[in-house]
């Protein structure tokens, strides 16, 4: 950096210090180019630090439950109190991708992305697409815009001799945070634990979670090193076949699970290394049978995870998070820029 343009007196500065009329002593001279200097490296720092500030992003994920504007056939209109805390919670993360799940219509979504806007969060990208269960969608709020939109909403599959479609579908869109960098990104919702009289709702599940593979598989197979985030409510624990399904097998073709969880001052390993840490990372209350468990995931492509922040990757801990959603939010960091 040119000490003359970050400082437009400096010359002056100087030549004023050497001017036969002041007559400096060498001391004086050398005490004025210190402070030039110091004043030129703090300059240097703020400026680094904007333009590294710059070059990260985040991603988060959050099941707003039954974000809702007007009522369906089971389900009610979102409570104001439970709105306010939901925009309070996102506004926590700063995200600067967002993927929803239980999202009502494209009116909730946008009186949700407007709110967020007269808070400071300002997100005008949106997606929202509507699968087989026509109550609640996912979306994705975005500070970046979509150079593509891929929207999978009629994908079936055949269980036990009949025909079923995916509920929600999957939102899949690829996402430019600077010039020379971009990313995929595909949010699910799948199939919940409760029981339903058409199938077994785990078997569902598996169904489901076996689909989403096999998009996932198309994009490592056409782009091994591809930037690919998948993540959203998956509805299952992280040693089960649809969680183990959608991980994929051990290699470069696996999934990385991120694991927040929260920033509360946990950091000791497991004794046992091959065992995730005992901190709290559970993501969904679970009334009925009164548990706790982790069922949302942020999972990355091992070209994505070069660029993962691990200690900007967390579950967002607040008081009263139940007021807004049954589940709490997830985020994690990125560079923006291939490693």
């Amino acid at each position: 950096m040119c000490p003359h343009s970050a400082f437009p007196h400096s010359k002056f500065e100087i030549s004023s210090l050497t001017s036969p009329l002041t007559t400096p002593t060498r001391h004086h001279t050398k005490a004025a180019m210190n402070f030039l200097l110091l004043r030129i490296a703090i300059i240097f720092l703020i400026s680094t630090s904007t333009l590294l500030a710059a070059d990260t992003f985040r991603i988060a994920t959050y099941n707003v439950e039954n974000y809702l504007d007007e009522p369906t056939s089971t389900r009610r209109v979102k409570p104001d109190e439970s709105k306010a805390k939901v925009r309070e919670s996102i506004l926590a993360l700063k995200p600067d991708v967002i993927a929803l799940q239980e999202m009502g219509t494209t009116n909730a979504l946008l009186e949700l992305q407007a709110s967020l806007k007269s808070k400071g969060l300002d997100l005008p990208y949106w997606e929202h697409i509507t699968g087989y269960d026509t109550n609640i969608h996912i979306a994705i709020l975005s500070k970046f815009p979509f150079t593509a939109r891929h929207p999978h909403t009629n994908d079936n599959f055949l269980l036990t001799g009949r025909r079923f479609r995916v509920s929600r579908g999957f939102a899949e869109v690829e996402i430019k945070p600077t010039t020379n960098y971009s990313f995929t990104l595909i949010s699910a919702h799948l199939k919940s634990r409760r029981p339903v009289p058409v199938a077994d709702e785990a078997e569902l599940r598996l169904e489901e979670a076996k689909i989403l593979r096999e998009k996932i598989d198309q994009h490592l197979a056409a782009d091994p090193n591809i930037n690919l985030v998948v993540l959203g409510d998956f509805n299952d624990l992280h040693d089960t076949k649809p969680i183990k399904t959608i991980r994929g097998p051990r290699g470069k073709k696996s999934l990385i699970d991120t694991r927040p969880a929260e920033r509360n001052g946990d950091e000791q390993p497991h004794s046992d290394r091959r065992l995730a840490a005992r901190n709290i990372a559970w993501t969904h209350f679970y009334a009925v049978e009164d548990t706790y468990s982790r069922v949302d995931y942020l999972l990355l492509s091992h070209g994505m995870a070069r660029e993962w922040n691990t200690n900007d990757t967390y579950v967002l801990s607040i008081p009263n998070w139940g007021t807004a959603s049954d589940h709490r939010p997830l985020v994690a960091t990125f560079t923006a820029e291939d490693k």
